[in-house]
């Protein structure tokens, strides 16, 4: 129950009618203190108000109309008002427009069927079963959200409209309709909700055979759980669509099978082993592909399967692809990644620098037989816990000393801070990669965190078989885009209309393709597909160099006289540029670095900036950031980062790409090779972050170098030593680095004239 002050049961119009944008509505009210009075006074008041409604945009017109109707107790003419607004809607071309208030529809056909008496449960099933019942599976499946609404959040919005509409100032047609609406909503759902859960469960039971706590024993005895979604309609064997993942989440599991089943595949998911019913302990990344890879061959094993698997899946989803394929199970035959986590190449470290943000992971994915959200999710407990090491300066490897618990999994991974067998034990290398020889759909974003994983196995698949049919999509998306939807803006950056793409939806279509002989989706007409950030269009290359038809060589040149520091094209120079970091001074403790792409100050913390001159207009950015630092160092080694950002002439500045990585082992990352101080040091810089972007005019270029010291990352003193022992008593003298006017970054652009 809810508290509202009473409407008087006949509202009474003090001034006539106009638009809703005259705004001409006052009304007159006593109190009331119980819904029972708003409900007797809504019928009488929403008859007036539609009486009185006139506007000019039929479709907002119809709907409101219908709502109003709805309210007003004729059910009749609201299902004439939805009808007609899907004509008008249908004649615009909206792909939802049969769909449109479907739940309003069920209800009002409930309603006049059954007066709202004793007989609407059954008049609901009736209307529910021959309007959401006779839609397709995937229609249905995409519209069961209609009836699971937050009632609390529902009922204060109608606490807000009631107390707008008794405020002075309130007494606008605006405020009624919006009052209306809420009222509407409410009224709807309250009366459907007891009922809506158990149709649906019918009507999935009806389209669909769910197995779950399905227990599959892997070769050394150990059991993983799964669930199967097959469609009731098919008559033939399956193609089987898999997701093998650590993320054990019953709804989030259902959701994706049903999702393959109601696209005419059986749908499976299985756990990672000690996840829901499966025999443990958890051990990431470990298990996954020897396991995977004996799910997929007991699938090719059942009867109902055409011994056709195709793998899907996020993140750490993804990686469990690449983890089974290394092993070549028969029946695996296509692969759909996205956001792909590469062991040991981007987490838990990148350039052999371990990261902070995955010390909570263990925690988030093996405390329990599902997922420890409430742990994983207290960011106040991270954040004090990271501000407190790097204030104190404590070994690295002691982080959970500092926390209070354990960390078993963070502590495995420290003992390989080089991309060694243990790593490599977890995907292909090498030649394994030329034997997998069926289509890889790859999707990241620009700002996806997952994009050097996506990259990494692009490159390693395309490097080892040149015939590769690996196929490369890349927009400015996020790392959960293909499960959450394009965002409209990400990182400050608000996305061209063209980027405004349904990934699931490609996903399917791009399985019915490989899999039933389905046209090749558009967006990917060639092997590499990326959005032009800022041209509103997608390009298409054969490969990640096509993407560009020329290098802009930028040469880093220090400022004489206290002058800036420039990029100047194809001319080293003979100066170098000095940075001093003393890795004992913890001022900075309180520093961040900047949350979003788009920002207006440059980041230079414990780095020197390079800007270049103003780049003639329709500049375009597209392909991998490389180049070469040549330096002097009193260290024996040091953690760097080279970031590539875009000036605007308003003063932005938009981060394009960035490289991170360990001096030591720049050369190879598998393979340890520590600096000498005081001699001249080269290194090359691996691009491994893809972008494309046409510059806005006016733009420039700017590249900030810095030394890696700061509360998220793992601090490399420069010893020498495993840099999980250093601590800040390792200090030192402070560190003094000089970049030298031959170090360059080569810029990928496409440049229409060429």
């Amino acid at each position: 129950m809810w508290n509202v002050r009473r409407f008087l049961a006949a509202l009474v119009f003090l001034a006539g009618m106009g638009n809703a944008s005259a705004g001409t509505l006052t009304l007159d009210a006593t109190r009331a203190d119980d819904p029972a009075a708003l409900a007797a006074s809504m019928p009488g008041f929403a008859t007036r108000v539609l009486a009185a409604y006139r506007e000019e945009d039929e479709d907002r017109r119809l709907a409101n109309t219908m709502r109003l109707q709805l309210v007003a107790g004729d059910y009749s003419g609201a299902l004439d008002s939805i009808h007609a607004v899907r004509r008008v809607r249908a004649a615009k071309g909206d792909p939802q427009a049969p769909a449109a208030f479907m739940v309003n529809e069920i209800y009002a056909t409930a309603m006049r069927r059954s007066g709202g008496g004793a007989g609407f449960e059954a008049a609901f099933g009736q209307a529910f079963d021959d309007r959401y019942g006779r839609l397709d599976d995937r229609s249905a499946l995409a519209l069961q959200w209609l009836f699971s609404v937050d009632m609390a959040r529902a009922e204060s919005d109608l606490h807000d409209a009631v107390r707008k509409i008794r405020a002075p100032e309130g007494g606008t047609l605006a405020a009624a309709l919006e009052l209306v609406r809420r009222y509407q909503f409410v009224q709807v759902y309250r009366r459907i909700s007891p009922f809506a859960q158990d149709a649906l469960k019918r009507d999935e039971a009806r389209r669909f055979r769910i197995e779950t706590g399905l227990m599959l024993t892997m070769p050394d005895g150990t059991r993983i759980e799964a669930l199967l979604v097959r469609p009731r309609a098919a008559t033939a064997p399956l193609t089987t669509l898999l997701g093998f993942t650590i993320y054990a989440n019953p709804d989030w599991a259902m959701t994706d099978a049903k999702t393959a089943a109601a696209h005419g595949y059986a749908g499976m998911v299985a756990y990672s082993r000690g996840k829901g019913l499966g025999d443990g302990p958890v051990m990431p990344f470990e298990h996954d592909g020897r396991d995977a890879a004996a799910v997929i061959d007991w699938i090719g094993g059942q009867a109902w399967s055409d011994g056709r698997v195709g793998m899907y899946g996020n993140s750490y989803n993804s990686f469990s692809q690449w983890s089974a394929a290394k092993h070549r199970p028969r029946a695996l035959k296509a692969m759909m990644t996205s956001g792909s986590v590469a062991p040991g190449i981007d987490v838990p470290m990148q350039g052999n620098i371990f990261q902070n943000f995955m010390y909570p992971w263990p925690f988030y994915t093996t405390n329990n037989d599902t997922l420890d959200d409430a742990t994983y999710g207290d960011q106040a407990r991270w954040d004090a816990l990271y501000r407190r090491w790097y204030a104190a300066g404590s070994p690295y490897r002691d982080m959970d000393a500092l926390d209070g618990t354990p960390n078993p999994v963070f502590r495995r991974w420290l003992a390989h801070p080089a991309y060694d067998g243990y790593w490599q034990a977890m995907i292909p290398q090498g030649e394994e990669y030329a034997a997998i020889d069926f289509p890889v759909l790859a999707v990241t974003g620009y700002f996806d965190g997952g994009r050097v994983g996506v990259q990494h196995y692009y490159d390693q698949h395309t490097r080892h078989n040149p015939e590769a049919d690996h196929t490369l999509l890349i927009g400015p998306f996020g790392h959960l885009a293909i499960n959450q939807g394009v965002a409209r803006q990400v990182d400050g950056y608000t996305l061209d209309q063209a980027a405004l793409v349904d990934l699931q939806a490609l996903r399917y279509q791009w399985f019915d393709h490989v899999f039933k002989g389905a046209e090749k989706p558009a967006l990917l007409a060639d092997r590499v597909n990326y959005q032009v950030m800022g041209g509103n269009e997608w390009k298409h290359a054969p490969s990640v160099q096509a993407m560009a038809n020329g290098t802009l060589r930028l040469y880093l040149h220090a400022g004489g006289g206290g002058g800036e520091n420039r990029l100047v094209r194809d001319v080293p120079s003979a100066r170098s540029q000095a940075l001093r970091v003393d890795f004992a001074d913890r001022s900075d403790a309180g520093w961040k670095p900047a949350e979003l792409a788009v920002t207006r100050e440059l980041d230079r913390h414990n780095g020197v900036a390079y800007v270049g001159d103003v780049l003639p207009d329709g500049t375009e950015v597209s392909g991998l950031l490389h180049g070469r630092l040549a330096f002097t160092v009193n260290k024996r080694d040091v953690d760097l980062g080279v970031s590539l950002y875009e000036q605007t002439a308003d003063g932005q500045y938009f981060l394009l790409s960035y490289h991170l990585g360990r001096a030591s082992y720049a050369r190879d990352r598998s393979r340890r090779t520590l600096l000498k101080p005081g001699a001249r040091q080269q290194i090359d810089l691996r691009g491994e972050r893809l972008v494309s972007r046409r510059l806005a005019p006016g733009s420039r270029l700017a590249v900030v170098v810095q030394v890696i010291k700061q509360a998220d990352q793992q601090i490399n003193y420069g010893t020498g030593g495993d840099v999980g022992d250093e601590r800040i008593g390792d200090a030192g003298d402070p560190l003094e680095i000089r970049w030298h006017g031959d170090s360059y970054v080569d810029i990928p652009v496409w440049r229409q004239d060429e």
